[in-house]
């Protein structure tokens, strides 16, 4: 099992008032699974995503991911976590202006102690995967959003991860970008890559094996 959940819950205080994001969700996810998170907005898709991705954390429950009970392990251990296994990309691309295509992509390495021309041969084996190597001396706002969310894809991937977590992937993208990109975390899926998005589109969240739909910080089916 990649990771489990167990009764966990996200509670939030504001204003005074207590307010519940999530609300006991109980979820295994097998090593493997393409997993679509749907739902309307406010229904916990981003949060979930977040928490599993160990950006927030969850304030109830437990959740254990490879076997380690993320709930009760320290800030800097779980920062070692998903360094190491997990992967995220985001609707919004969050690549860094001043860096180029090539330096972007090389940027989750340097949390690694890898050596510089191995890094250098990863970035170059990504760049030519995903077609992207005229592009390596751009800068984002160079490229197009198709081409930034590609980036942002290996820059996720770059580090080997075992969960690739994508939060609206293909949001900002006209639909024929948006098939090519579910069309890549198809292919990744196939060669076992587990992922996990959270997606308004049905036909995105049709290239899942399992869909999970959420209402008010439940889940209210699969």
């Amino acid at each position: 099992m990649l990771l489990r959940l167990n009764q966990a819950s996200r509670i939030i205080k504001s204003g005074g008032k207590k307010i519940s994001l999530l609300d006991t969700i109980n979820l295994n996810v097998k090593e493997g699974e393409f997993i679509s998170l749907m739902g309307p907005s406010g229904s916990g898709k981003s949060t979930l995503l977040n928490c599993i991705g160990m950006l927030e954390n969850f304030t109830d429950g437990g959740y254990v991911f490879l076997e380690e009970p993320v709930h009760s392990m320290k800030e800097r251990d779980k920062t070692k976590l998903y360094k190491e296994y997990i992967g995220f990309v985001f609707q919004a691309y969050h690549l860094i202006d001043e860096l180029t295509v090539q330096e972007n992509i090389e940027t989750p390495l340097l949390y690694k102690n890898i050596k510089s021309s191995e890094r250098k041969a990863l970035v170059a084996d990504i760049l030519d995967r995903f077609n992207i190597v005229g592009k390596k001396d751009l800068f984002p706002s160079q490229l197009s959003g198709g081409q930034q969310q590609l980036v942002g894809i290996a820059r996720a991937l770059i580090s080997k991860p075992k969960l690739l977590l994508a939060d609206e992937p293909t949001g900002n993208l006209n639909s024929k970008q948006g098939i090519e990109i579910m069309e890549l975390f198809a292919e990744l899926n196939i060669e076992g890559v587990t992922i996990i998005q959270a997606t308004h589109s049905e036909s995105n969240a049709a290239y899942g094996t399992r869909i999970i739909n959420l209402l008010d910080g439940k889940i209210v089916s699969e």
